[in-house]
C-alpha cells in the first residue's frame, strides 16, 4: 500500500544514513520501525490505580445523594480550601 507521509528533513536524512550504514531501503528502516512502535504500543498494560480507601461502607447515608461540589466543601471544611 501506498502513503505519503510528511517527515521532517533532519529526521529524513538520519534515516537515510541509518538506511545506508545498514544496507536496507528507506522503505525497510521505515517499516521496521512502525513495527518497533506498534509492537511497543500493544506491551503497555493501563493503568491500574491500587484501592486505598479506609475501612468504611461508603458514603454517610445523608451524603448518599450530594452532588460532587457539596462533598468537596465538606472536604475541605477547615482547610483553607
Amino acid at each position: 500500500m501506498k502513503t505519503t507521509l510528511e517527515i521532517s528533513d533532519p529526521l529524513l536524512r538520519e534515516a537515510r544514513k541509518t538506511a545506508a550504514r545498514e544496507g536496507i531501503t528507506l522503505r525497510a528502516l521505515m517499516e521496521h520501525g512502525l513495527r518497533l512502535a506498534v509492537a511497543e504500543k500493544s506491551k503497555r498494560v493501563a493503568f491500574k490505580l491500587r484501592d486505598v480507601s479506609f475501612k468504611g461502607k461508603g458514603l454517610q447515608p445523608d451524603l448518599v445523594d450530594a452532588s460532587w461540589d457539596k462533598l468537596r466543601e465538606l472536604a475541605y471544611e477547615g482547610r483553607g480550601g
